[in-house]
């Protein structure tokens, strides 16, 4: 499966955005997709996840009720919603696939990654 992110921006303290995960290929319906993200200086750090069969999800401590992953099958896309941003959840953003997965927080189980898409947040 390939994937490409998009939806990223400029937003001010407080504001929303919804990233988007558009994947390709058949084996979409049976991977997980994983969000990550990396800040400039940071280590690559998990930010949510959906399972393959969409009834888990999993979210990093600094983003839980926050930020919401889901999926549409039938568009082939999972969605970052980002509400109430604050200026350290400036990043790259990046989706990633890990066929049948459960949506572990485990970067390594996730072997398809789509480019980034950069998110910046002003206070």
């Amino acid at each position: 499966v390939q994937l490409q992110a998009s939806g990223g921006g400029l937003v001010q303290a407080g504001g929303s955005l919804r990233l988007s995960c558009a994947a390709s290929g058949r084996t979409f319906s049976s991977a997980a997709i994983g969000w990550f993200r990396q800040a400039p200086g940071k280590e690559r750090e998990f930010v949510g996840a959906i399972s393959w069969s969409g009834i888990s999800t999993n979210y990093a401590g600094s983003v839980k009720g926050r930020f919401t992953v889901s999926r549409d099958n039938a568009k082939n896309t999972v969605y970052l919603q980002m509400n109430s941003l604050e200026p350290e959840d400036t990043a790259v953003y990046y989706c990633a696939a890990d066929q049948w997965g459960s949506g572990t927080d485990n970067e390594y189980a996730y072997k398809n990654w789509g480019q980034g898409t950069q998110v910046t947040v002003s206070s």
